[in-house]
């Protein structure tokens, strides 16, 4: 444990994958002092109580962020913006206030017309997660190794920034500093446009009327599991990354349509070698981010779970 926590009191608003996880890493590095929380459902709320993962679990995100220094936005981006207005009166000065939202200049935007001047706006992305949703899904190890993209808008205290990186560095992340725009961009190719093809994929395959549900689910092959793997994370958080991050979506989309009509017509006109350049190309890349530590070549059911170590 750290002699003393680096922050006195964290306020969470939403409890799920990633608020739970922040929750149980944060306790176990010794980072905060008190944790208070609080989500949408009452349901939810009572659930998050009985795990015994936080302090205090209170009904209004308004009053989760009293005297919190630092206040965390675990809610679907398209929320971001009502829930800033609602707690703007409530926040502590001084205090930090972020996000994880993995879209990021319409969230800057919707947040800091709401948030007064004495406190310090750092946005904030942890490239982590799962499909599971809940506050049951989330662990301590989540941010183990991924990166943790920061978008502080210009004129952010630097202190502030640096602070909150200490934090995710602390709990295991990465950490990058971007433009909310520059970030948007990234995203949509790395993040967002995969879940769209995913998305689409397993639609697709669940409409084919010549191959019948038990097929698709009896011989799926492991490239299909990835796919419905991917489209099943949570719906409310992708429409809403879909409809803020929509043009740098498009314009991925677009590249994507491209690329894909190049191989359309290598395919139809039996041009093997296109398609041999095309697949060498992007093997290379899957090897570079097993290179670097992004991902590990053993099939899943081969992976051992990374731990959070505890400090002294």
């Amino acid at each position: 444990m750290t002699d003393a926590p680096m922050f006195s009191r964290l306020a969470l608003i939403g409890f799920g994958l990633i608020g739970g996880s922040i929750a149980r890493a944060a306790r176990a590095q010794g980072l905060v002092g008190e944790i208070v929380a609080t989500a949408r459902s009452a349901a939810t709320r009572s659930r998050v109580q009985e795990l015994g993962i936080v302090d205090r679990v209170v009904e209004s995100n308004a009053e989760a962020v009293k005297d919190a220094d630092l206040v965390i936005l675990c809610i679907p981006v398209g929320a971001c913006g009502a829930a800033t207005e609602e707690i703007a009166a409530s926040l502590k000065p001084g205090a930090i206030v972020s996000d994880v939202g993995s879209v990021k200049a319409a969230v800057v935007r919707a947040m800091a017309e709401h948030l007064p001047a004495n406190v310090h706006f750092v946005p904030a992305h942890p490239v982590a997660g799962t499909e599971d949703s809940g506050p049951d899904s989330g662990f301590a190890e989540l941010f183990i190794n991924r990166w943790c993209i920061l978008t502080p808008p210009d004129g952010t205290d630097a202190d502030a920034v640096e602070k909150l990186a200490a934090f995710w560095r602390a709990i295991g992340a990465n950490v990058e500093v971007m433009t909310p725009e520059h970030h948007d961009l990234v995203l949509a190719v790395t993040s967002h446009l995969p879940h769209l093809i995913a998305y689409t994929i397993v639609s697709t395959a669940d409409e084919l009327e010549d191959v019948t549900r038990s097929e698709v689910l009896k011989f799926s092959a492991g490239g299909f599991r990835d796919f419905t793997r991917i489209a099943a994370s949570d719906p409310t958080m992708w429409r809403d990354v879909f409809l803020n991050n929509k043009d740098a979506v498009l314009e991925m989309l677009g590249e994507f349509q491209e690329d894909l009509s190049k191989l359309t017509r290598a395919i139809r006109r039996g041009d093997g070698e296109t398609l041999f350049d095309h697949f060498t190309r992007t093997r290379a890349i899957r090897r570079g981010i097993v290179e670097i530590g992004q991902d590990d070549a053993a099939p899943d059911f081969g992976r051992k779970q990374p731990q959070l170590a505890k400090k002294a």
